[in-house]
């Protein structure tokens, strides 16, 4: 007789109807930020010869030099990318958020053409507000969990295939892409490219903080009990004590960690001065801060 039970075959999970909704909010954000991509190309770059990289700045070359619709060039030269991506890039679970981007942005390009006017041919403008609309739209969709394609999906592939670190298989395409623009459109037209991109990359960045950056400080000091209270009482701000050992001295002496707002930094500082003038002070920026008195953690992940 065989004791052991006869493992069963668990039942297949349903998404909760949260997950869902957490779900198309994501695709919806994904289609807001494809298309604000589209609008960026359409508004400032294509118009203008800007190129900043990766496969839709192929598009716009292949728009100049051969006539061809920006977004068709975009979706026919992602096809075999996305294919390798899915063989050797992360597989099928991080690539159909990737693909319906893809194909938003693709129509959004050839569609939005005909139906809005370029804005301006002034480089400052163009590569200001191109540079701000294009890391919007492409912050919106990474935070949503996709991507629009291109060369970050090289750089997973060649990580796969070589090991080479993803940042710079990147940089290097869209070097390569920038490179081949400069010969197209003259070298003054890529190094707008070269600002656009930095412009793009700055806003990205910001819109994944989601406003959620601060500065996290720490404090060591004789009269850690003072400053805790002070900062609890004036700045409203929790303080986490660590046990710290002086390298030199190898005398035990507590380290406090406290994170506070950008514009709490300066009364900070007052405080700290304040009470003990010999304190030893490190203030450093935070990509990102949830909890109490902060973001909540839920108001990213829905």
């Amino acid at each position: 007789m065989n004791d052991n039970p006869v493992p069963t075959a668990h039942p297949r999970l349903k998404p909760s109807p949260r997950d869902m909704r957490r779900t198309l909010l994501d695709y919806a954000q994904i289609t807001v930020g494809a298309l604000v991509i589209a609008l960026a190309y359409d508004l400032f770059f294509v118009a203008n010869d800007v190129v900043a990289g990766g496969i839709s700045g192929l598009g716009v070359i292949a728009h100049h030099v051969l006539g061809w619709p920006v977004g068709v060039v975009t979706l026919a030269l992602n096809v075999p990318l996305f294919i390798a991506g899915l063989r050797w890039g992360g597989g099928i679970a991080t690539g159909v958020r990737s693909i319906y981007g893809v194909v938003v942005l693709a129509l959004g390009l050839d569609l939005l053409a005909p139906l809005v006017t370029p804005v301006t041919s002034n480089p400052l403008l163009y590569v200001a507000y191109g540079g701000l609309l294009d890391g919007l739209g492409v912050g919106l969709v990474l935070r949503a969990g996709g991507t629009t394609g291109g060369t970050d999906i090289i750089g997973r592939v060649m990580r796969h295939l070589t090991g080479a670190p993803i940042g710079r298989t990147v940089f290097i395409a869209n070097a390569l892409v920038i490179g081949l623009a400069a010969s197209v459109f003259g070298l003054e037209k890529a190094l707008y490219g070269v600002l656009v991109a930095a412009a793009s990359a700055w806003t990205v960045d910001a819109v994944l903080s989601g406003g959620r950056r601060g500065r996290m400080a720490l404090i060591i000091s004789t009269r850690w009990h003072e400053i805790r209270d002070m900062v609890m009482a004036k700045l409203g701000r929790g303080a986490t004590i660590v046990p710290a050992m002086g390298g030199y001295t190898e005398a035990s002496r507590p380290l406090m960690l406290v994170v506070i707002s950008r514009s709490e930094e300066v009364t900070l500082r007052r405080l700290v001065q304040g009470i003990d003038p010999a304190a030893f002070v490190i203030v450093a920026n935070t990509a990102d801060v949830w909890g109490e008195g902060f973001s909540s953690i839920h108001d990213e992940i829905g």
